[in-house]
């Protein structure tokens, strides 16, 4: 147990003043040890060695010490390092001539110079509170609602709700958000934080990289400032601001940024994505990832739903959106686009395969887009795909991976079978561009 010597001075006077032994600094090692066993710490400290000529020391009895309060002794203590400095500071002048000098490493020490860097490195980028992050970026986040056409397992018509969030990237309007969020929305409505709202338009989405661009007819928003998300690093503050569960608009929640470039597969789409710690829930999605300046680094976009699982949430790097948002916001659509037009449908267990009426695990053609390469190239819906150009594949994760490595107008041949029959199917790629209604068609 550790105490303050200056805490015990009444006990002092009732023990024999002792001659104390010159012992070494002992290690930080040392330390701990001596707390769990004084005598084992005792001997490990080096003591000075006795001679074998000398006889042993004997302790010397002295008078009875006069002791000093506590004021007195902390008074003399300080006139002794004042004094210490002045000589200290003129042997110093004296040295170098009379004329002061700026302290080295080599007379200093290294510790004033380390200490010196970490302050430095702790201060760069003026660090916010999360209070002033907050208040900072919180009129740059809106809440989304959306509504679509479902359908029930009786076929049967009715409108469907969505909500999550979005981050306002021009003063003019333009707001970023998910493609996930946005995906075949009949109507939009935008939140701003103020409580008033607007109807949007969708100015164009991009799947591969779940990134969509909306816009509303407003003027003097506050955009978000773009930061860098390759200058982040593992442990630094995030925050991310949203509207959890469609209903908490605004709603802030910090962590940390817990790892980089994670490769994780949403709905068939492998994505580069950074991980936090900080609160994420359903309606989040669209949202802002913010860096301690208050700085848009990462777009919200998953979280893991598993059971018993807490604190993985996910968000698309800024520096993997600026490119797309800024194609979108300039054109509608993201330039070298392919989409083959099929719907992919993975089956791995043999329950599911008897009752899809396969005969093998794999990857199937579940439908084809009518006028789409899949289409014009032969694919049929039931076609199980078992290779792309030679790489056989097995998920539709693994399917949408390869494609990533094509570009318009290239050729692709698959290995197909159909039924009890294998062959290839070759397919030729056209570039995905948006048609005047809103959705897409290939060129």
């Amino acid at each position: 147990m550790s105490y303050n010597p200056y805490d015990d001075q009444e006990n002092l006077h009732q023990e024999e003043p002792v001659q104390e032994q010159p012992v070494e600094e002992p290690r930080c090692d040392d330390a701990i040890h001596a707390e769990e066993n004084p005598v084992k710490a005792e001997s490990t400290a080096s003591q000075p060695q006795e001679s074998s000529v000398n006889p042993a020391p004997v302790r010397a009895k002295r008078a009875a010490p006069t002791y000093l309060s506590r004021r007195a002794a902390a008074i003399s203590i300080a006139a002794c390092m004042v004094v210490s400095c002045a000589l200290g500071f003129a042997g110093g002048m004296l040295a170098r001539g009379g004329e002061p000098v700026a302290a080295d490493a080599a007379s200093q020490g290294t510790s004033l110079e380390a200490t010196q860097t970490a302050l430095e490195v702790q201060n760069t980028g003026d660090t916010l509170t999360v209070a002033e992050i907050a208040a900072k970026v919180g009129n740059s986040v809106v809440e989304i609602t959306t509504e679509q056409v479902a359908y029930s397992s009786w076929m049967q018509e009715f409108v469907a709700t969505g909500a999550g969030s979005g981050v306002i990237v021009t003063a003019d309007g333009y707001i970023l958000t998910n493609n996930h969020v946005i995906e075949d929305a009949k109507t939009i409505t935008v939140t701003l934080k103020d409580g008033s709202s607007y109807e949007a338009e969708l100015v164009g989405t991009d799947p591969q990289t779940d990134v969509a661009v909306i816009k509303i007819d407003a003027m003097g928003l506050t955009p978000a400032a773009l930061g860098d998300s390759d200058s982040l690093v593992v442990g630094e503050l995030a925050v991310a601001v949203g509207n959890p569960l469609g209903q908490l608009g605004g709603t802030v929640t910090d962590g940390i940024i817990s790892a980089l470039d994670r490769k994780i597969t949403i709905e068939g789409e492998t994505m580069n994505l950074l991980q936090t710690n900080a609160a994420i829930n359903p309606g989040n999605s669209g949202g802002g990832l913010f860096n301690g300046q208050g700085e848009l680094i990462g777009i919200v976009n998953a979280k893991t739903s598993e059971t018993g699982v807490e604190g993985l949430g996910f968000a698309i790097p800024i520096n993997d959106v600026k490119d797309v948002m800024e194609q979108l916001m300039d054109q509608g659509y993201v330039s070298g686009r392919i989409d083959p037009g099929f719907t992919l449908l993975d089956i791995t267990t043999q329950q599911e395969a008897a009752m899809y009426r396969v005969e093998r695990i794999g990857v199937y053609v579940y439908s084809v887009d009518r006028g789409s390469d899949a289409a014009n190239a032969g694919f049929e819906s039931g076609d199980c795909i078992m290779a792309l150009d030679g790489t056989e594949v097995t998920t539709e994760a693994e399917v949408e991976e390869l494609l990533k490595n094509y570009n318009p107008g290239d050729q692709i041949v698959f290995s197909v079978q159909r039924g009890s029959t294998q062959g290839t199917i070759t397919m030729t790629l056209t570039e995905q561009v948006p048609d005047t209604t809103g959705g897409f068609q290939q060129n």
